[in-house]
């Protein structure tokens, strides 16, 4: 055994007899580690499943204008679209070879401030989020008459609908009594499971059903028009709000995007989602960086207190140094073995801190994705997490290292000296 094993037998021997206090400050450290990982995974984790909110679509297609606006209201329902596109032109791009599915959106109208989303049976069976995990009902099943209608979770618990509630939908997003659809009241035939997106916050009606209940609407205002049930499930859309592209083959997005943005004819905008969403977060990410540097001074708290604890300490233990010096030990010696002390709390901390942490993933995974939609890995660290842990091993360290130098400057005679 080398020189610094011994040092480093010593330091582990030492700490192990003052393991109540030490004891202290490893689970200040754990907690801080804690809480600093796990804003940083809930950070990354939430951050992903954001971007992929709309996991597997390749491409949104509308109408010809902003980018970010396009995405706002196809994929996360909020505001309102300039123009619609033709529902000709999103047959005749959902036949184009490159195209393996398409979802076909209608906005317009709401419940409550919730919006109504119009699409097709694809919807529920090809619309994917937070890597590539399904849509599912928690009751009930999707559209199967006209007029049926199915809600996301957040709907039904906010507003405490169950299975087979008649409500009323609003023409725009008026929401007063005279835009309400009261000829057509649709019936609550399912509700999804909790998914953390938009899809939660909506109620999903077929293209046919949208149409319907504007057929005796012109300019705004509701006329008393006869409607024959059978022709009104057949009914097509004339224009919808946006399309939902997913390719065969990724490699083909950029020319098909190309290909849609220059058409001759109607006008058209092309997004790729995952850059236009990436675009969305950077723009609104200021709470999360917040959070990162609370957590990163609560770490830096909890090294502060390591110091405070060993050179409160060091008092104690002028004697024990004073020995090691007179039995051989070098002023160096008595430098490492602190920092050594020092560092084995820090690492000792950082570790169960990472326990505590996967731990708490274990137990509350799958309660925040039940509940709130909130999907949590208990994938091994990334090297961003990696490097936090590599930083704040460092940091104790390197702060271990003031009550190691004070340590080194005391001298034999300061030891063995008697205060009175």
């Amino acid at each position: 055994m080398g020189h610094f094993g011994y040092l480093w037998q010593l330091a582990c021997k030492s700490a192990w007899n003052r393991r109540g206090t030490l004891l202290l400050i490893v689970f200040s450290i754990a907690l801080s580690t804690t809480l600093l990982l796990g804003i940083e995974k809930l950070r990354s984790q939430v951050r992903e499943n954001f971007v992929q909110a709309v996991s597997g679509l390749d491409l949104v297609v509308g109408a010809r204008g902003s980018t970010l606006q396009l995405v706002l209201y196809a994929v996360f329902h909020l505001g309102s679209a300039t123009n619609n596109m033709g529902y000709d032109q999103a047959q005749a791009i959902s036949q184009k070879p490159q195209v393996a599915f398409s979802i076909p959106i209608s906005l317009g109208d709401t419940h409550r401030d919730f919006p109504v989303v119009a699409t097709n049976d694809t919807f529920y069976t090809r619309y994917h989020y937070s890597q590539g995990k399904s849509l599912r009902m928690a009751a009930g099943k999707k559209n199967k008459e006209l007029l049926d209608v199915v809600l996301g979770a957040e709907v039904a618990k906010s507003l405490g609908y169950s299975l087979g509630t008649k409500i009323i939908l609003s023409h725009g997003q008026g929401g007063n009594a005279q835009s309400e659809h009261k000829a057509t009241p649709f019936t609550v035939s399912g509700i999804l499971a909790p998914t953390g997106t938009p899809v939660d916050r909506s109620l999903y009606i077929s293209l046919a059903a949208m149409e319907a209940i504007h057929l005796s609407w012109q300019n705004g205002i509701p006329q008393n028009v006869e409607m024959d049930a059978e022709t009104m499930a057949k009914l097509e859309p004339r224009a919808i709000t946006a399309l939902l592209v997913g390719l065969k083959k990724r490699s083909q997005v950029f020319a098909l995007q190309r290909e849609i943005n220059e058409q001759e004819g109607e006008p058209l905008t092309a997004v790729l989602p995952g850059v236009a969403m990436n675009q969305i977060w950077d723009m609104v990410n200021v709470g999360e960086r917040a959070l990162f540097a609370i957590s990163a001074l609560v770490t830096v708290v909890g090294l502060v207190g390591l110091v405070a604890s060993i050179l409160a300490g060091l008092g104690e233990r002028r004697r024990e140094l004073a020995i090691l010096r007179s039995a051989g030990a070098s002023p160096w010696d008595i430098l490492w073995l602190m920092a050594m002390e020092g560092l084995l709390l820090v690492v000792g901390g950082t570790a169960c801190g990472l326990l505590v942490l996967y731990g708490l993933l274990a137990l509350c995974a799958p309660f925040l994705a039940e509940h709130y939609g909130i999907y949590l890995t208990l994938a091994a660290p990334g090297s961003g997490e990696w490097l936090l842990l590599l930083g704040i091993c460092l940091a104790g360290f390197l702060a271990s290292l003031l009550p190691a130098y004070k340590a080194y400057r005391l001298s034999l005679s300061d030891g063995l000296t008697v205060s009175l």
